[in-house]
């Protein structure tokens, strides 16, 4: 990675329709009609979205636009390749052309899956070990009931490989959405810690976007703030009272934003947490929120030394840290334990204990995340990482 770029030229192609605010669900089969959908493969995860009516409601939209649809449920938390292989082959033997996700962030990363490997000539975990990359997927469109991931609005998806539990990540313009509805009251009725990990989550997105090389980058660096500022502001508000409707769209619009990168365009970006995390919640199936929790502040403070004044810059902007000019790394330092406690407000875990590991798993979550399904031994973001310093962040994280 090079060093003290300034502002890195770069394309920006975020073509999601978005259709915000109370009912809209009930405008999926339009929105389906207005993409060109004429048989569609509406995918879920478990009983909410049934329990809750959505889902009817949506087929109902459908059958009004005149809409055929087949129908996947079975999505998990930390989405699964199985699962993915069964939908491709329904997708294939049923003639869909488009892909409607009900659910949160793993719903629609496994329908970007699916999405592109019905059109794939091979097997679709090649996007996802870096074999292939993405060029066409049939289209895509969302109804998200929860705030987090960010999957809504951008190009990425996340699948776990159950044959090893290797939990690897994709990216290309062909997987974004070509609509996202987006209800805040389809959140209301999340419980706390799930509303706290996508709150942890979007902030997660934000700092992996802050901790840059790239300087003069004053536009982004203002946008990602701005919206690190709204989830202080939002929720607590929203966890001491889950129908606060208003609380619940300014974090909706907050997820898309932090995530679709117009917060990250022209500069590097870091993601050694996600990269780390996607073994804790490989390992221990938690949610990526939560695993999240636990390994941001560890690689944040082991990143310090290496980005000093950027960690005091958010530090000071963002937690309201008092800048401390003759000794910045107390103000780095304070920040770090800023974003620490305030996550630990609303309810997530500080340790790898509480997610249900001990000391004895760091051999084999280090052995995964540097040498597993083809890795080199090293991690690339912010920093370049061999195992030893991976196994000392993990250590950091007990």
């Amino acid at each position: 990675m090079r060093k003290g770029l300034r502002m890195n030229n770069f394309d920006f192609y975020a073509p999601t329709y978005f259709a915000f605010g109370k009912d809209q669900e009930n405008r999926a089969g339009e929105l389906v009609k207005r993409f060109g959908g004429t048989k569609v493969l509406i995918h879920y995860g478990g009983g909410s979205v049934v329990r809750s009516g959505l889902l009817d409601r949506v087929k109902a939209s459908l059958e009004k636009e005149g809409i055929a649809y087949a129908e996947l449920g079975g999505v998990k938390p930390n989405p699964r390749s199985g699962l993915v292989y069964e939908g491709i082959d329904l997708c294939r033997k049923e003639g869909v052309d488009f892909l409607l996700a009900v659910g949160g962030g793993s719903t629609i990363d496994s329908s970007k899956a699916i999405a592109a490997g019905v059109l794939y000539d091979g097997d679709f975990w090649d996007f996802y070990c870096g074999k292939a990359f993405v060029k066409q997927a049939l289209p895509v469109g969302t109804v998200l009931t929860i705030a987090a991931a960010g999957s809504e609005g951008s190009g990425d998806s996340v699948i776990t490989k159950e044959e090893g539990m290797f939990k690897r990540g994709t990216g290309s313009n062909a997987l974004r959405p070509k609509f996202s509805i987006l209800n805040p009251a389809l959140t209301q009725t999340l419980p706390p810690h799930q509303t706290a990990a996508g709150i942890t989550d979007i902030m997660a997105h934000l700092y992996e976007r802050y901790i840059t090389r790239t300087t003069e980058v004053e536009v982004t660096d203002r946008m990602i703030e701005a919206l690190m500022m709204t989830l202080i502001h939002e929720g607590p508000r929203v966890i001491e009272n889950p129908n606060n409707y208003e609380a619940r769209a300014n974090i909706m619009w907050a997820g898309m934003m932090a995530h679709n990168n117009s917060c990250g365009v022209g500069r590097s970006q870091d993601w050694i947490s996600h990269m780390m995390e996607h073994e804790l919640s490989a390992l221990y199936d938690c949610a990526h929120g939560a695993g999240l929790a636990v390994a941001m502040p560890a690689v944040f403070s082991y990143e310090l030394p290496h980005a000093m004044m950027r960690f005091a810059q958010v530090a000071n902007r963002v937690w309201g840290c008092p800048m401390d000019f003759a000794n910045p790394e107390s103000t780095a330092k304070a920040g770090i334990e800023a974003l620490r406690n305030f996550l630990t407000s609303l309810g997530m875990p500080r340790t790898i204990g509480e997610l249900g590991g001990s000391e004895a798993d760091i051999a084999k979550l280090t052995e995964v995340l540097c040498y597993g399904d083809g890795g080199n031994g090293t991690i690339n973001g912010f920093l370049k990482l061999d195992a030893v310093q991976c196994a000392e962040i993990y250590r950091a994280m007990l």
